[in-house]
């Protein structure tokens, strides 16, 4: 793939994250805080192109004026305002998967991130289904340092292939086991049925992840979880929304009952922000057609996102 190719625009968003500056040049991202938006991984046959998880990127956007009614207001979650933090912060628009071969689309994604990278910006992506975030973590290479993946799901998505398929939404935790640069993984709301048979639970325990259930978190309480966290780290934080409570965030294919809360999300958030070095983070899995009535699944995603930056950059940390 030529470099030409790999540094392409992306695509305009509908409206930008939190009205940041849109540039869609990656030869022009400069600043601390990104957010770009990545609609589709690799396809399962059968699966639709695009899914309806290709859309979250938007809604989640179109959102903002819900999840932030302004940089000047006060934000009692990170106890400061938006405006009064360190922030050059930019929003790159979209990568757009055109349904044709996924592995050009998978080195453009990987070649983003590894620019975004190399000029030191946190990165936010957001999906799309969680197969987006193999490309993702397969570029954090470029940082040449250990990165412990923090994962919050119902389901463990350590399947090798399904059907062939190797890059889709069931296998980025096992992806990422294969990447000499991740050190240590922590997979946190872990309930059901789903992705995993007795295999792969097995696989990803020999290999040394901390499989905690969200049973565990519920009768534990989360400082129990915080403290199994990592500390002095850099850390990439993915987040499956079916991860938290239907409750909490509705708009997913598959919801599961006894799913995290959003405040105890949020206090993982702040906790793996304030003691680790949070290079990157993703949100993936929301369906927007179901998001109703009043898309609240795309605000709590965006309100992650800005505790995640505040917990970075505000108040109380030595930057």
């Amino acid at each position: 793939m030529s470099q030409s190719a790999q540094m392409k625009p992306t695509s305009l968003p509908v409206r930008s994250f939190l009205n940041w500056p849109v540039v869609t040049d990656p030869k022009q991202w400069q600043g601390n805080v990104a957010v770009v938006g990545v609609a589709q991984s690799e396809v399962y046959p059968g699966n639709p192109v695009p899914n309806d998880q290709a859309n979250a990127p938007d809604a989640i956007r179109l959102q903002s004026g819900q999840f932030c009614d302004g940089a000047t207001h006060w934000d009692f979650d990170i106890g400061t305002t938006l405006s009064s933090l360190d922030l050059q912060t930019v929003d790159c628009g979209n990568l757009t998967y055109d349904g044709r071969d996924y592995e050009p689309f998978a080195a453009w994604q990987k070649s983003v991130f590894e620019t975004l990278w190399k000029n030191n910006m946190q990165v936010f992506a957001l999906g799309g289904d969680h197969g987006i975030t193999t490309p993702a973590l397969q570029a954090l290479g470029v940082l040449n340092k250990d990165v412990h993946v923090v994962h919050i799901d119902a389901h463990l998505d350590w399947r090798d292939d399904v059907q062939g398929v190797k890059g889709g939404y069931s296998s980025p935790l096992k992806r990422a086991s294969e990447l000499p640069w991740i050190s240590g993984m922590t997979q946190i709301g872990m309930r059901g049925t789903g992705s995993a048979r007795q295999p792969e639970v097995e696989a990803a325990r020999a290999w040394g992840s901390n499989i905690i259930t969200a049973a565990q978190v519920h009768r534990d309480g989360v400082e129990a979880v915080i403290q199994q966290l990592p500390k002095d780290q850099l850390v990439y934080l993915t987040i499956d929304a079916d991860g938290l409570d239907p409750s909490h965030m509705p708009a997913v294919l598959g919801p599961v009952p006894g799913g995290l809360y959003t405040e105890q999300v949020t206090a993982l958030i702040h906790a793996i922000a304030r003691n680790n070095q949070l290079v990157g983070m993703d949100i993936v899995e929301i369906a927007p057609s179901i998001d109703l009535p009043n898309n609240i699944t795309s605000i709590t995603a965006g309100r992650l996102i800005i505790n995640a930056i505040g917990a970075t950059w505000g108040p109380g940390r030595d930057k």
